[in-house]
Parts: C-alpha cells; sequence; structure tokens
C-alpha cells in the first residue's frame, strides 16, 4: 500500500423510528459535512482528522439517543468499483443552483443599496464556499460557479466602486526596502480589503514608519507620496495580481508562508478565484469594524490587529487541520 493512499470513512448507524427531530438533526449534520449515502443508514466520506473527529461527535450523539453506530476506517484499495465514487459526491445540482442564483443577483445589483448587494453577495460567497468544502472530485461545473462569483464581484465594484483599478500588464521590478522608508503612502478613501491589507502589510513589513493619505479621487494624489490601489499609482493591481500581491513581489516577500496565505485570501475578496475558507469570516470581521469607525486612520488600526492575528494564525499551522 503507498503510503499516500486515500482512506475512506464509513458510519453504519441505526436509530429507532421515534426518534424523528434527533434523526433529522443528525441527518443535516451529516449532509453538511458532504457525507454520500450508500444505503439507508450507511454515510461515506474521505478521511482526515476533522471528518472523523465530526464523525466521532455523531457517533456519541446517536448512542446517547439508544441508537447503533460504528464508524470504520477503510483504504481506497480496499473498495470495490472506485469509479462510481465520483457519481456519489455529484455536486452538479448545487452549482448550477448557485450560479442561477448568482445570475438573479447581477440583475437586482444596480438597484440594490451597496450595504444589501454587499450582504447577498457575501451569501453567495459563503454558498459557494460551503459547496466547495465537500466537492471532493472537483470539476467544471465548479470552475464554472468560481468564475460566476468572480464576474459577481466584478459587477459589485462597477456599481459601488467606481474607482478600483483597472489591471495593467507590466514587469514586477524588486525594490529595496531602504529606499521606502519614512514615506507617505496614498489611496483612495474607505479602504477595503486589498487596500486596508497593502496599508498592514507595508506598515509591517515595508515602511514601519508609514503615514497615510485617504484620497477623495485619485487625481488627489501628493507629488510626493507613493500611491497604491488606484489607476496609475506606484503600486496597483498587474496582470492577475491584486495590490497585496504586487507588494509581495515588488519587496520579496512572497515567499513568506503567512503571508502568502493572506495574498490568496485577499485576491479571492478582491477579485475572486478559489475560495479560500477564512474569506467570509474575514470579510464579515472587516464589515464590522467599518461599521464600527468613524474614519480612515481608525479602520486601518483595528484592521491592523485583524490581520496581525490572522498572520500570527497562519504561522501557527493549518487552521483546517487537514
Amino acid at each position: 500500500m503507498a503510503d499516500n493512499e486515500q482512506h475512506w470513512l464509513i458510519l453504519i448507524m441505526r436509530l429507532s423510528g421515534r426518534s424523528g427531530t434527533p434523526r433529522m438533526r443528525i441527518w443535516r449534520a451529516l449532509r453538511g459535512l458532504g457525507a454520500a449515502v450508500l444505503r439507508d443508514g450507511v454515510y461515506l466520506l474521505p478521511a482526515s482528522p476533522w471528518r472523523r473527529e465530526a464523525l466521532e461527535q455523531q457517533v456519541s450523539a446517536i448512542r446517547e439517543l439508544g441508537g447503533n453506530a460504528l464508524l470504520l476506517e477503510v483504504e481506497e484499495s480496499a473498495i470495490d468499483s472506485i469509479d462510481v465514487l465520483p457519481s456519489l459526491f455529484d455536486r452538479t445540482p448545487d452549482f448550477q443552483a448557485l450560479r442561477a442564483a448568482v445570475a438573479d443577483w447581477q440583475q437586482v445589483c444596480p438597484q440594490l443599496e451597496e450595504r444589501d448587494a454587499q450582504r447577498q453577495l457575501t451569501q453567495l460567497q459563503r454558498r459557494l464556499q460551503s459547496i466547495v468544502e465537500i466537492d471532493f472530485f472537483p470539476g467544471r461545473e465548479s470552475e464554472h460557479a468560481i468564475m460566476a462569483l468572480a464576474d459577481a464581484e466584478t459587477a459589485f465594484n462597477r456599481c459601488f466602486v467606481p474607482d478600483e483599478p483597472q489591471p495593467i500588464q507590466a514587469e514586477i521590478p524588486r525594490l529595496d526596502h531602504a529606499a521606502f522608508r519614512g514615506r507617505w503612502w496614498a489611496t483612495r478613501r474607505c479602504p477595503w480589503v486589498d487596500r486596508l491589507a497593502s496599508a498592514w502589510l507595508i506598515k509591517r513589513f515595508i515602511d514601519p514608519e508609514a503615514r497615510f493619505v485617504w484620497l477623495e479621487h485619485p487625481n488627489q494624489c501628493p507629488p510626493d507620496a507613493l500611491g497604491f490601489d488606484f489607476d496609475g499609482a506606484y503600486f496597483t493591481h498587474v496582470d492577475d495580481k491584486v495590490t497585496f500581491e504586487v507588494l509581495l513581489a515588488s519587496f520579496s516577500l512572497e515567499a513568506q508562508a503567512g503571508l502568502s496565505r493572506i495574498a490568496e485570501l485577499v485576491h479571492y475578496l478582491d477579485v475572486g478565484g478559489t475560495p479560500v475558507p477564512e474569506a467570509v469570516g474575514l470579510k464579515l470581521m472587516l464589515a464590522g469594524a467599518k461599521e464600527r469607525c468613524d474614519d480612515d486612520d481608525a479602520l486601518l488600526q483595528r484592521t491592523d490587529m485583524l490581520f496581525d492575528d490572522l498572520y500570527q494564525a497562519y504561522l501557527a499551522g493549518d487552521p483546517n487541520g487537514e
């Protein structure tokens, strides 16, 4: 047996017919984990430490209700007809329903208030993330859904963030930190994910003495300030990289594990792409911080702590326990 051979978890359970509500609660938990139903009372999942722990919790719940439960872990080579597994975990209907909901949202987005549009978009992103987490055999449908959410993010920016920078095609030069110390840095006011993360990165890893100017319009950028995240700025979107990623590449920081993980998250929240598990949670915390802060300096101070915590969590290890 190869060391990297896939293992599978099989839950076999039996509950009395009188356990209607508890049975439904357990069934919903298994459905949320993405378990395939092999037959009545028999469920299948790819093995991982956190999925095993989740199933063990269900085993305890079943036994507390007077039922019987057995949890087995088997090697993939022990399963006959491996080729049928993808069909057992087919998420095509879920992805298609999500794409239809995204299309409906794009139709009404221009008529919505910004807060409602953002709330609904966040719900769609959360829905995509929940499907992707249980899509054990990704295919074209997941790619189409991810692209649809990226288009939705673009639609939101077109409606509510008209100054969002357009990517340019250029080489990203390597820069010396020493030439960028004690500078004024300028970006658009009311910063959101990419600008907040970029400002945090600048303060923590590039220019500890950085001071920030919040621009009503990009053309108001002072000549002695380093602009970022707007058209014509010194640092902006390049090719498929958002400003945070451009800063990482410019100052040779992209190899740092914690920063590269944050880059994936910022990229997803700014322009879409492959979902990141922590993205929706961070987006909600940033939205809450924005509601509580009276000005952009206060918002940056509060969100700096969020990014500090996120960076430390990434350095400490994989938060999903995979």
